[in-house]
């Protein structure tokens, strides 16, 4: 069930992200990022956008990690195509959100043409490498925008769990050590399937994909299941949701996160031919999403402050003068 927000609740929530009375979490966490639809494509595969957001761990480069400093704010990484021949791009939590480096510099309403403004000055300082101007000097057109300042076209919903420094060590050095080549396809190695690897890093075996509710497909939903699920379970990772809403303005507004066959019962323009069709089957497509498609989004879900999100727990940095060294942790080498 999506959450629904009117403008004036936005904008409470955003202006939330800067209260200094927020209550800060302790400790690292892991946290799925399902992020709505929007746009065309939005509408013709409603099923959105998975990342995968991590408060100790911070981007060293787009394509390198490590852990994070006090002051930072964390990494999303997720699995993009045509991103410079890239699998998977690591940005920080405030550029990816807002398409700025500061919290202070976060606008509490936009425009398209600041939108496209606020995108193309964080290009130009720090992604040329991935997005290059054009010929004639202008920013390039490709899916470099959704790296940058994806609050202002969606809501995105977190599934957050708690993480331990040896696991976030791990998936440093398991990502730091993977080859970074892209091979996105939307049905077998799309964006979930990108989060669901990741996420088992985390939580072994905790992702499954749903053969019959999904036809196999791994969708945003169907890891956010999964995740919800491996909470009930272990209460001992104390999963907990939230939601960023999308950032008040004249940007289109995006809608709510569907699986496949939710997609199906849902589309008039879908639904009403396969039933003229095969009504058999589309009672069953009926069936399925309602006995093993649904997912219940949380009503007492909190507003993401990213004034949380700040790192305040970080080992002491000391310096060699050539370079910056973390403390070694017990038990094996820092990343």
């Amino acid at each position: 069930m999506r959450r629904q927000f009117t403008t004036g609740m936005i904008v409470v929530a955003v202006l939330a992200l800067f209260s200094p009375l927020a209550e800060r979490r302790a400790g690292a966490s892991v946290a799925l990022l399902m992020e709505e639809p929007y746009g065309d494509f939005g509408a013709f595969n409603p099923t959105g956008h998975a990342a995968v957001y991590l408060n100790h761990v911070c981007a060293e480069t787009p394509t390198q990690l490590r852990r994070c400093r006090n002051g930072e704010y964390g990494v999303v990484i997720s699995r993009y195509h045509k991103m410079d021949g890239y699998d998977w791009i690591a940005m920080p939590l405030i550029s990816y959100l807002y398409a700025v480096n500061t919290v202070e510099e976060i606008p509490t309403t936009v425009d398209k043409a600041k939108v496209a403004e606020l995108r193309d000055a964080y290009r130009r300082a720090s992604l040329e490498e991935l997005a290059p101007d054009t010929k004639t000097g202008e920013a390039p057109k490709g899916e470099w925008t959704q790296l940058v300042g994806a609050s202002y076209d969606r809501t995105i919903h977190g599934f957050e769990a708690e993480s331990t420094q040896e696991q976030d060590d791990r998936f440093i050095a398991y990502v730091n050590d993977t080859k970074n080549v892209g091979h996105f396809n939307l049905f077998f190695h799309n964006c979930a399937d990108f989060s669901r690897v990741m996420l088992d890093i985390y939580f072994p075996h905790a992702i499954h994909r749903n053969y019959i509710a999904d036809a196999g497909l791994t969708t945003p939903k169907q890891v956010a299941r999964s995740m919800v699920k491996y909470g009930r379970k272990h209460p001992e990772v104390k999963m907990s949701a939230f939601v960023i809403p999308q950032v008040p303005g004249d940007m289109s507004r995006s809608h709510g996160v569907d699986g496949v066959a939710e997609s199906l019962v849902k589309s008039k323009k879908y639904l009403i031919p396969l039933v003229v069709i095969n009504p058999e089957v589309t009672g069953g497509i009926v069936v399925v999403y309602l006995a093993d498609g649904r997912l219940k989004m949380p009503k007492d879900a909190r507003v993401f402050a990213v004034n949380d999100a700040e790192v305040t727990d970080a080992p002491t940095v000391m310096s060699d003068g050539k370079r910056t060294l973390l403390p070694q942790p017990s038990g094996g080498p820092s990343n």
